[in-house]
């Protein structure tokens, strides 16, 4: 398991008012560096926007405890998926996600480094995230949540332990 966070360039967009139009968003890299560096960050990690699980429970629950998690001597709250920038916007849109920060990981690379990339065809998904969540204190890997049965074409998709509910637990417990 790493002990830092790989240093990659992720490719966000970002509100602009001086692009005029229905689309007034730009393109901007945002490192490592820029996302985790000096910061204390929870990261949330899934295989795919508009999945059941992930859409129903997993990313939802994190914005509902939002405020909790941040209580916790937490600087931000990130949803990671091995998706690109459209697809994370209109997903956290048609969900009301207004906390969580969205980071698009489109070719992914950071999911790749960071091990946790996974094979599911079986699904018609092609490579995407393993289903985890994290704490990261200024790049370093403080504490990884891992579901269990980490594999290729795993034909379940297991979500017992990186859930918001075990994430606050853990900062509570880790504040004390």
């Amino acid at each position: 398991m790493r002990d830092r966070v790989p240093n990659v360039v992720f490719k966000t967009r970002v509100r602009d008012e001086s692009i005029e139009g229905p689309n007034p968003y730009r393109w901007q890299d945002k490192t490592t560096e820029e996302i985790f560096g000096g910061k204390r960050v929870v990261l949330l990690a899934l295989p795919g926007a508009f999945t059941p699980t992930c859409s129903s429970t997993h990313l939802p629950r994190y914005e509902e405890l939002y405020e909790d998690i941040k209580a916790q001597g937490v600087d931000e709250v990130i949803c990671l998926s091995v998706n690109d920038a459209f697809v994370m916007f209109q997903w956290a849109k048609s969900l009301g996600i207004k906390k969580v920060f969205m980071l698009p990981d489109g070719n992914g690379e950071f999911t790749r480094k960071m091990g946790m990339l996974v094979n599911k065809d079986n699904l018609g998904f092609g490579m995407r995230s393993w289903r985890y969540s994290m704490v990261v204190d200024d790049g370093k890997i403080e504490k990884m949540f891992i579901e269990g049965e980490f594999g290729d074409n795993c034909p379940l998709d297991p979500f017992d332990i990186s859930d918001a509910d075990n994430m606050l637990a853990y900062l509570k417990e880790a504040k004390k």
